[in-house]
């Protein structure tokens, strides 16, 4: 293969170098084009043909469904390890050996107490605020009561930087929850592990015994290995750009919460629950939206099928899809969103023209289905996609700061008016 590419404009040729990653993924440099060429930029809308940065941390290949974080596969890590070791190797890039997992967890842990004056800017949002804007608002705040810059140069004031929001970020989770649903707000357990803690925290009434349950755990704990990091996606790509401006931790994560937020990103869980409640409410007939999904001309749009990514199937829908029969099963719940689901998925994989198209259940679908059957509700689910995508978000702005990566200043094609003469209020 040559090692550069040629582009030719109005007879005249430059030469720019082919970049090869360790997966065989080819890149036309482009960093020199626009001195080269005395102003020609490219033009990408969504950045979909654009590489922003070279990355260690995730290999996605959307048309062989292939997840790896740091080259382990989505599969093994999601049956052989756990939420806190996948942040860990996310983070670090090596898988932590016994006693680096038991000092990690113990570090989190000593950072999991949040300044009590947080509550009380907790308690100026209304209970109608949606609790992706709270959890923005609150780990933006965290700034305020952590005001000293990361020096990126020296391991442990990174080190620091990344146990206190792993310990103080599931407490905001969970009090933002609890906020909505009138409960105390409380700090949960440090005997417990770091997934148990979090549902314990979320789940623990004030007049009752708090009961464990391994499926629910094993289940969010795959959740949230399963989000963990998704390679250059909109909140990702966010954090970054944010963080190249040498933005500090606790501001760049709040910028990727506000990207997540969006329906067509994070938010697509929460919109599968609310177009199967749609169904409900107009008796429920699964054949009926699945003959609308299929017809051109009808504006509905079944959500949580396919994936903009993964042109055969989602790797993450095979492992949650086995997590949200376990869950449905010990819980028994007795939900007719819960059933009209299960029958919209039934129908997907019979029907040819959805298997056709490969547009298959995603991670999206099932994970509605898991944090419905929970309890969790449903304006809480993006919410937990962050809780999933934390420690992807801080590798990444981690390895943007140590490869002093420039500040992001994307380019653009002027399409507005030419130079024109300002007219005087009384001649407009």
């Amino acid at each position: 293969m040559s090692k550069t590419a040629t582009l030719e404009i109005d007879g005249k040729k430059y030469e720019f170098p082919l970049i090869v990653g360790t997966e065989n993924e080819v890149a036309i440099d482009i960093k020199t084009l626009r001195g080269a060429t005395s102003g020609i930029t490219t033009i990408d809308p969504g950045y979909k043909n654009t590489g922003a940065c070279e990355s260690a941390i995730t290999f996605l290949n959307g048309e062989e469904g292939i997840l790896r974080y740091r080259g382990y596969s989505i599969e093994e890590l999601a049956e052989k390890a756990d939420f806190l070791e996948v942040a860990f190797l996310l983070i670090f890039g090596e898988l932590p050996t016994k006693v680096e997992l038991e000092k990690f967890h113990s570090d989190i842990k000593a950072q999991s107490v949040v300044d009590d004056d947080i509550k009380k800017i907790l308690d100026a949002f209304p209970k109608s605020a949606h609790p992706m804007g709270v959890l923005s608002s609150l780990t933006s705040a965290l700034t305020a009561f952590n005001p000293s810059s990361v020096n990126v140069d020296s391991e442990e004031d990174m080190y620091k930087s990344v146990v206190r929001i792993l310990g103080k970020f599931p407490v905001l989770v969970a009090w933002t929850m609890r906020k909505k649903q009138g409960l105390p707000l409380n700090y949960g357990d440090n005997s417990l592990g770091y997934v148990e803690n979090i549902l314990k925290m979320m789940f623990e009434k004030p007049n009752e015994e708090y009961k464990q349950s391994s499926i629910l755990v094993n289940a969010l704990d795959k959740l949230l290995i399963l989000h963990a990091d998704h390679e250059q996606n909109c909140s990702t790509s966010t954090v970054r750009i944010v963080g190249s401006a040498h933005t500090g931790l606790f501001a760049s994560i709040s910028s990727g919460i506000s990207a997540l937020w969006g329906p067509l990103h994070g938010g697509a869980n929460q919109a599968v629950l609310e177009m199967l409640s749609g169904i409900e409410e107009d008796d429920g007939d699964t054949k009926k939206y699945m003959a609308k999904a299929k017809d051109k001309s009808d504006p509905f749009r079944l959500m949580g099928f396919g994936h903009r990514v993964y042109k055969n199937f989602d790797p993450r829908a095979k492992i949650i899809k086995v997590a949200a029969d376990e869950v449905l099963g010990d819980l028994g719940v007795e939900d007719p969103i819960l059933d009209i689901a299960k029958g919209l998925e039934k129908e997907a994989l019979e029907d040819k023209y959805f298997v056709d198209r490969k547009l298959y259940p995603n991670v999206d679908f099932y994970s509605g289905i898991i944090y419905r059957a929970m309890g969790i509700p449903t304006d809480m689910f993006t919410v937990m996609f962050a809780l999933g995508r934390l420690p992807g978000w801080i590798a990444q702005w981690r390895e943007m700061r140590l490869r002093k990566e420039p500040i992001g200043r994307p380019r653009q094609i002027y399409i507005g008016e030419n130079s024109r003469a300002f007219k005087d209020i009384k001649n407009r």
